[in-house]
């Protein structure tokens, strides 16, 4: 039997509790800040969907309050079911509306991802190299960021994860029953989360069965049929529901492929830059390199996650490209692949730890290493405090009143939202312009789409200043009306006064 550096039961257990809470921890680190580090956008649409389901429930508030809680949760796009926000919800009842809550949820579900990754890595590799994949997959900065957000993501993340072990689990006995229904129930439960998971369900689902018997051997096996139909049934009772009952999810399906983009190289420099931001170069390149240090069996199961992300990212091509989120799966993809690599590496440095003391140092050196990462993270979580940013909005609410407003903000007008408690009809970013250009062709005269917001609207605010910078027509043509307010990080422009200059 292989030699491992963690050599003993009590020395394993330690290490995985280890990284388990410290993985936990950082990531409850200033718990109660705002949440604008990651994708404030779609957190904040989370937030506001969250906010309405408590309000619904509650009958001791002023009733306009309530009113408008459930309208932002109503209006707002609902792309995903609503399961996360729901559990928020549900929680706000006992500790009241605290966004944290979202935060502690997010933490928590890759957190159990992690831990099933473990198992999964060590069939695949050995105990070493599975605990340098758990780590990789808690400790990467973006993947401490991301999974802190308020957004089914890590969630569903989370549950490939379990399907990918127990998918493999079921290839080792291919004629059991209990794995093939535990598998595609969470295969089926990722779907359901967010439709995208399908492309790594079926990718790993593939991976698996097929690493020891052929395509005609397993379309004989019944329990094969049982995990498709639970993987498929959950997912498509949603859609079918979502498109032609309730009409939801009509508009959703729309803008995810644009052929032309296979013809710009803006598209793969995007590409690769994402990868970058969520993997870094280096573990990217390990990640790959590493698959021709799995075993045979273990290689065509990786094989298969790689192609499951590259198809995924072809298809979806213009939000791999522009979207970091969106290669979140990848994260665990490569600590997968990152597992014989590592187990190479700590072979040989069993070899050489032929002392006590050199055990001591080396333990005492990985442990160093971790701490300095989690140091790193947490100086960037404390280097910006979000929570000033509610008195601003709870001060351009004041200053708005009830005058209908237009504006150039953050989140298109969803911290105004969530914070001030008003709505205003959000202006075009300068990716809006871009992308519905791409995808529909030449843009609207900017004087006629101008003229069409002033016409309706008494109030212009700009709080998003490196917007306006990019969009010079809007800037030079706002500079023509005088200033209703303004502030430490907004101005107000007045669209109904005469008295223009």
């Amino acid at each position: 039997m292989k030699a491992s550096f963690f050599s003993s039961r009590f020395s394993q257990i330690a290490a995985v509790v280890l990284l388990l809470a410290l993985g936990l921890g950082i990531r409850l680190y200033d718990l109660t800040d705002l949440p604008l580090d990651f994708h404030p956008t779609r957190q904040l649409l989370s937030a506001l969907k969250a906010r309405g389901m408590y309000y619904e429930a509650l009958t001791d508030i002023p009733a306009e309050q309530r009113s408008f809680a459930i309208q932002q949760w109503k209006i707002r796009a609902a792309i995903e079911p609503e399961i996360v926000e729901r559990l928020v919800a549900f929680t706000y009842q006992f500790a009241g509306e605290q966004l944290w809550v979202a935060r502690v949820y997010s933490s928590s579900f890759w957190v159990i991802g992690a831990f099933f990754l473990y198992l999964l890595a060590r069939r695949l590799s050995s105990t070493d190299g599975a605990l340098v994949a758990t780590a990789f997959y808690l400790f990467t900065p973006y993947a401490v960021t991301a999974s802190r957000s308020f957004q089914p993501d890590p969630l569903m993340v989370t549950l490939i994860v379990i399907f990918w072990w127990s998918v493999s689990k079921w290839a080792d006995e291919s004629t059991s029953y209990k794995w093939a229904i535990i598998a595609g129930l969470f295969g089926g439960f990722a779907i359901y989360i967010k439709f995208v998971a399908a492309f790594f369900v079926i990718a790993g689902g593939l991976g698996a069965a097929l690493r020891r018997d052929p395509i005609l051997e397993l379309v004989r096996k019944p329990q094969v049929y049982v995990m498709v139909l639970l993987g498929i049934l959950p997912g498509a009772m949603y859609g079918i529901y979502g498109v032609y009952i309730a009409g939801f999810l009509g508009q959703q399906f729309g803008g995810r492929f644009i052929p032309a983009y296979f013809l710009n190289p803006s598209y793969y420099l995007g590409w690769i830059g994402m990868l970058n931001l969520v993997i870094g170069g280096i573990a990217l390149m390990l990640g790959l390199l590493g698959l021709f240090f799995f075993e045979k069996e273990g290689r065509r199961f990786a094989l298969g996650l790689w192609a499951g992300y590259a198809l995924f990212g072809f298809y979806f091509n213009y939000h791999i490209s522009s979207h970091d989120y969106y290669s979140l799966p990848l994260i665990p993809i490569v600590a997968l692949s990152l597992a014989p690599l590592a187990d190479l590496f700590f072979v040989q440095l069993t070899k050489i730890t032929t002392t006590r003391l050199k055990q001591i140092a080396i333990t005492s050196l990985l442990i160093f290493g971790l701490f300095s990462t989690l140091w790193n993270t947490r100086a960037e979580m404390k280097h910006i405090d979000y929570r000033p940013e509610v008195q601003m909005w709870t001060e351009i609410s004041e200053q708005i009143g009830d005058k209908n407003t237009a504006g150039l903000t953050q989140d298109y007008g969803s911290r105004l939202a969530y914070w001030g408690w008003k709505t205003l009809t959000s202006w075009q970013t300068y990716g809006d312009l871009i992308y519905h250009d791409d995808l529909r062709g030449a843009q609207s005269d900017f004087e006629q789409q101008f003229a069409f917001v002033a016409s309706k609207k008494e109030l212009f605010l700009v709080t998003d200043f490196n917007e306006l910078d990019r969009q010079p027509f809007l800037k030079e043509r706002l500079a023509g009306y005088p200033i209703f307010a303004e502030g430490n990080g907004y101005i107000i422009f007045d669209l109904v006064s005469t008295d223009l200059h």
